[in-house]
């Protein structure tokens, strides 16, 4: 439970450092601001003098010294009266300049306007597929869902990311409900959250709180009150006094009670959030039960080592196997897959990328399971493989930690395409198998019973 930092009192401004001193007065003390991945990388090239160069673009131009912004700009103007005219070759000359000044700024204008057109084309192209794949999911495939689900024609679909307005469904169609939850039940377990949050209120402190029995796992709904206004801070919905403050504090609260054993866990927030945009209240705490009761989502919120071991040994088989250069960079800096991935399936990516990224990752992930969060942080690696090869270990830290925000669907996606999930003919089932059943034979064969 200690994988995310906790912070107990609210943000602070970040450290100073001491001021200095210059010859009229003091240097204005610098903040430690947090880098984004851009800075990091530039840190790394300015220290190592390695350099990544990206591949070269046919449509950049060369020797350029000018670019004029808009053909409003240039105005061309004889000498103030004070002053000599210009000869008649200086004349020219510059008449000759205004025109390729004037011929450039156009020739940018007629680029930037057929590159928004293009914009526009593939937004509409985009919308008008989401409409069409719409009216294939609520007219076919929902109605069917059973006999569907499972057709090749269902799956390409699926692949290219669900219509928003039934996202939330097939979502929660393809999660199940194992558990057999109930609006009611959701109900019984919000009241006793409610309770809770009374009780607490009134006869407990917050270093209370961190100081409960590790049994009592109900003493951390105090907890979900410190992650809910670091949970999309962007957005504004679920800080306090947003829209959706109150309804993530209760799904997480009736959480909470419903799973004492497993409390609240840090991130948990994250995707309970992006539950709550996608589907009604009592369906979204339903989904969020269910979700969290798959093996891998119950092995590291309940931060069970062992089986956490096993996931991140099964990662690392295909990561060799698709990845081998970069594999083997990794390596020669001890740099081991929980440095990363623990926060990428802590959040189902929802915190590491863009949410309408996250959401497509999301809608694959329902349809394969917990196979395809490994198989998206190959894809990310495959996406940045030429930029980490040139990174040491403090830098490939805070990249991964910090991914760039300019990543897109398209770019993602072709990467997770291009890996392959089979090892030696083993799928990732099998190779998770094998891992399980190694561990079960070795504990075998140290028992003392056997040694005796």
């Amino acid at each position: 439970r200690n994988f995310f930092a906790k912070r107990t009192k609210e943000l602070k401004p970040a450290v100073q450092s001491a001021p200095g001193w210059k010859l009229f007065g003091k240097v204005p003390p610098r903040e430690n601001l947090p880098k984004d991945s851009k800075i990091i990388q530039q840190e790394y090239e300015a220290r190592t003098g390695r350099i990544y160069k990206p591949p070269p673009s046919s449509a950049r131009r060369k020797n350029i010294e000018f670019e004029p912004l808009s053909t409003t700009a240039l105005i061309l103007e004889d000498r103030p009266a004070n002053l000599p005219a210009k000869s008649v070759e200086e004349a020219l000359r510059h008449r000759q300049e205004y025109d390729e000044m004037v011929a450039e700024a156009k020739k940018r204008e007629i680029k930037e306007a057929h590159k928004r057109k293009k914009i526009m084309r593939e937004r509409f192209k985009q919308e008008e597929n989401i409409a069409s794949a719409m009216v294939i999911w609520v007219n076919e495939i929902l109605p069917n869902w059973e006999g569907m689900r499972a057709t090749r024609r269902v799956r390409e679909l699926w692949w290219q990311g669900l219509p928003p307005s039934v996202r939330g469904k097939v979502w929660s169609l393809a999660v199940g409900n194992e558990l057999n939850i109930t609006p009611e039940l959701y109900e019984i377990f919000l009241s006793r959250a409610k309770e809770r949050w009374k009780s607490f209120s009134e006869t407990s402190s917050e270093n209370d709180i961190e100081a409960a029995s590790v049994a009592d796992r109900e003493a951390s709904l105090e907890l979900i009150k410190l992650d809910i206004s670091r949970t999309f801070p962007s957005l504004y919905i679920f800080q306090k006094g947003g829209p959706y403050h109150d309804l993530l504090h209760s799904v997480l609260g009736a959480y909470t009670c419903y799973r004492p054993d497993v409390g609240y866990v840090q991130g948990m927030s994250f995707i309970a959030a992006v539950l709550i945009l996608n589907l009604e209240e009592a369906d979204a705490f339903i989904a969020f039960a269910n979700l969290l009761n798959k093996p891998c989502q119950l092995a590291f919120f309940r931060v069970d080592h062992s089986m956490m071991l096993k996931y991140f040994a099964a990662f690392e088989v295909f990561f060799e196997e698709n990845l081998p250069k970069l594999f083997l960079h990794f390596k020669s800096y001890s740099l081991t897959p929980d440095i990363y991935l623990i926060d990428w399936i802590f959040t189902l990516y929802s915190k590491s990328l863009p949410l309408d990224l996250a959401c497509r990752v999301w809608d694959v992930f329902c349809r394969d399971g917990e196979e395809f969060l490994f198989r998206t942080g190959l894809g990310i690696l495959r996406l940045y493989e030429d930029i980490l090869l040139q990174m040491d270990f403090i830098h490939i830290a805070q990249f991964l930690t910090k991914l760039p925000e300019d990543i897109t669907s398209e770019k993602l996606f072709s990467c997770i395409a291009a890996i392959q999930m089979q090892n030696s003919n083993k799928k990732w089932a099998q190779v998770f198998a094998s891992l399980m059943k190694d561990n079960k034979e070795g504990d075998k064969n140290h028992s003392p019973a056997l040694k005796s």
